[in-house]
């Protein structure tokens, strides 16, 4: 397996510290809104390397932690005139809801910053003491010139780096570059704690390291995010944890690129963004898991309803394909032959296209083309009938690899029912009464109830083995 280390700039044999195991750290969430599409990107990318690890056999520690203490959460809270862990805990269920409707499954540990102030106190002392940290009247600052290093990682030197846009910007700061460790309590925050330097409550970057750091040790295989974390908030998460630790922070480097409204980087402080869950209200969740794995994860890829549309039929010709499987496999009388039994067997091709194109970086576009070769290969097959070994083999090889995306897990959409789409009772019911009015040559009746089905997702296609249900908006 080969993965694109963003700080060597190139394609780099993935070795693992202990062999059959992997520890992954992704940056997660602020818990202060609901999160968009572009927060969506490293959440499934990521989601889907873990899992392709696992389906190698590998045992995968994967932290992702949630940030329950920013200055936008204590905004937040003041709006709603809740306590900021309030707003918290209101947005990390939130965040459960919506990652899930995506197939994004729960972390090994996701631990979070107000778990861990103790942990994050030790931390910051530590550099105190190395010399690598001062105190400023409560604020504690890491002093990038006494880090070598700095800069590494984005490959930008220190007289190229400027203060301004995320680092922020104060005058008692030796050096503009230099960021918080930890912040002074301000009056009316409601959140702080006790710590050496008087009363206050983490900067942003040390979070990482100090949760990295106890749940994975202090050099780890992977870390992971978005490509807008590199600078600042990875380039300092490696000065503050290799200055603490003195060994390496991180092995590789994975960042996923910007997804983009009409070519501009999505952002909530730009307000061009649109959030999972609105997309849920027209999307079921894997067609947007789809989506988000159409392209290659280190490629910006643009938002638009076209794109959207595309990744939903393209969800739907590999769910009609599982569907058609599943109907011979329970339906078919045929007899299994040598030569099906041939052509089951060279179905394995695929499975080693699509393992090829994983361990080429995740190159999940050439992976999700693989299976619709697949499907191709067998439609071709079982376009005059197949046996009911056959279809159960295919089937079985189809959600095998499909399941590594994350795609083909789900029978209904995760979007909330509209109110008139009905439940699968429904649907049965009407599919009953029409082969009733069929049998009484009620052509009338039986026309009415093919066209309300049709309305609301279903089409039926009359087989030798029976009437095979097709959900065309599932």
């Amino acid at each position: 397996m080969k993965i694109y280390n963003t700080m060597t700039h190139q394609k780099e044999e993935f070795v693992s510290l202990r062999e059959g195991e992997v520890s992954i750290y992704v940056c997660g969430p602020t818990v202060y809104n609901y999160f968009h599409i572009g927060n969506a990107r490293p959440f499934v990318v990521f989601d889907t390397f873990r899992r392709y690890l696992e389906y190698c056999g590998k045992k995968v520690n994967f932290v992702q932690n949630f940030t329950d203490v920013d200055d936008k959460i204590i905004a937040r809270a003041k709006e709603e005139g809740v306590s900021p862990r309030e707003i918290g805990e209101k947005y990390i269920a939130e965040y459960y809801k919506d990652a899930g409707a995506l197939g994004v499954r729960k972390a090994t540990t996701h631990p979070r910053v107000t778990e861990n102030i103790g942990e994050i106190v030790e931390f910051v002392a530590a550099l105190v003491d190395k010399g690598c940290a001062y105190e400023q009247d409560g604020d504690v600052y890491f002093d990038t010139k006494a880090f070598e290093g700095y800069g590494k990682l984005s490959g930008q030197n220190m007289n190229g780096l400027k203060a301004g846009a995320r680092i922020g910007v104060d005058e008692r700061k030796k050096n503009p570059l230099d960021f918080a460790l930890w912040k002074k309590a301000k009056e009316g925050e409601g959140l702080y704690w006790e710590s050496p330097w008087g009363e206050g409550r983490p900067g942003w970057h040390i979070e990482c390291s100090a949760m990295s750091k106890k749940y994975l040790g202090d050099t780890i295989d992977i870390h992971a995010g978005g490509q807008d974390l590199i600078f600042p908030h990875h380039e300092n998460e490696i000065a503050q944890s290799e200055a603490a630790n003195g060994v390496p922070f991180s092995n590789y480097w994975m960042h996923n690129g910007y997804i983009t409204i009409a070519g501009e980087k999505m952002a909530k402080s730009k307000g061009n963004f649109f959030t999972v869950r609105d997309i849920l209200k027209n999307y079921d969740g894997e067609a947007v898991r789809y989506f988000l794995l159409a392209g290659h994860y280190r490629s910006p890829i643009d938002f638009s309803r076209e794109l959207m549309e595309q990744s939903k039929n393209a969800l739907a010709r590999m769910r009609n394909a599982r569907d058609t499987l599943e109907h011979l496999a329970e339906k078919s009388e045929a007899a299994f032959s040598d030569g099906e039994r041939a052509a089951l067997e060279a179905l394995s091709a695929h499975r080693g296209k699509f393992i090829r194109a994983m361990d080429d970086d995740l190159n999940t576009a050439d992976a999700i083309a693989a299976i619709f070769e697949l499907i191709a290969d067998v439609n071709r097959k079982i376009s005059g009938g197949a046996s009911k070994e056959y279809a159960q083999g295919a089937r079985a090889l189809l959600l095998e690899l499909a399941n590594v995306l994350g795609l083909l897990e789900k029978r209904e959409g995760a979007r909330e029912a509209d109110g008139d789409e009905g439940t699968d009772a429904e649907f049965a019911a009407l599919i009953e009464e029409r082969g009733k009015a069929r049998a009484e040559k009620n052509w009338a009746r039986a026309d009415e109830i093919r066209d309300i089905l049709k309305g609301k997702g279903i089409a039926l296609k009359d087989t030798p083995q029976g009437i095979q249900v097709i959900r065309e908006k599932n």
